[in-house]
């Protein structure tokens, strides 16, 4: 994803807590049968419980947005498991996407789903810090940061509904599918991700390296997406650096007749 792109996540992020705390301010001390805003008391416990009634009750979508947030413990890790699990139970009608950050990517969670009559689409994608469920378009979990810290929040308020469905329909479009993805551990898929990482520090035009790879420009310029969505790289150049900082690609040198010799 691009500089720009990031930017307006953030952005957008922001606008959601600044919802989030400005519409907790407005219903704070209201006695309402049905707050628009709620925090959810008692860990992550009660917010499995939050999820799985969400889950269990929804009648057409459920999106979700699993990014790790900085310091998140093995509590969190378990919860996303045990939410992942949950999704079986929803409604046959009921369409499921999932969007996770490269680390949180479950690998083994994609492959289940190749063999499911009604598959969880995955997409991967760089996604600033933030755990979301929503459902229906008319209810919202989510754990963020706030102002007080880390706070679980039950949301029904429908001007923070819709950024949420904004920000989660931006990064879904531009997300890379989980099922499509390079995996570095197969040593065929290895020397293709090498290569293509080697023609993107080089600068080499996406027309030569595709000629170079035999594969056609569409599908070249697919695989760059995936790793750059892998190695969260917000620019080309950025993803080759990346990579030889990672001991994926050796240290640079000069290069031959053509300047595509690394592909060779």
């Amino acid at each position: 994803m691009s500089g720009e792109a990031g930017d307006d996540l953030e952005h957008a992020l922001l606008e959601v807590r600044a919802l989030i705390e400005s519409t907790v301010a407005i219903h704070r001390g209201r006695s309402v049968r049905r707050q628009q805003i709620a925090t959810i008391e008692g860990g992550y416990g009660a917010v499995l419980d939050a999820a799985e009634e969400l889950i269990v009750g929804a009648d057409r979508t459920i999106d979700i947005v699993h990014a790790r947030m900085p310091g998140a413990s093995e509590q969190l890790d378990r919860a996303q498991r045990s939410e992942r699990e949950l999704i079986y139970r929803a409604r046959e009608t009921v369409s499921v996407r999932l969007l996770a950050s490269p680390a949180l990517l479950d690998e083994s969670y994609v492959r289940e789903q190749l063999g499911r009559e009604r598959p969880v689409a995955i997409r991967v994608a760089r996604v600033p810090p933030l755990q979301a469920l929503l459902i229906d378009g008319t209810t919202g979990l989510v754990v963020a940061e706030s102002a007080v810290g880390r706070r679980a929040s039950l949301i029904r308020a429908p001007e923070v509904l819709h950024t949420l469905h904004i920000l989660f329909e931006s990064v879904w479009s531009n997300a890379v599918p989980a099922g499509e993805r390079i995996v570095f551990g197969g040593r065929d898929r290895a020397m293709l991700a090498r290569q293509i990482l080697g023609a993107l520090r080089a600068g080499v035009t996406d027309e030569v390296a595709a000629r170079e790879l035999t594969v056609s420009v569409r599908t070249y310029r697919r695989y760059v997406a995936e790793i750059m969505a892998l190695l969260g790289a917000n620019s080309r150049f950025q993803a080759g650096v990346r990579a030889a900082e990672l001991g994926l690609l050796p240290p640079a040198s000069a290069p031959g007749p053509g300047g595509a010799g690394s592909l060779s």
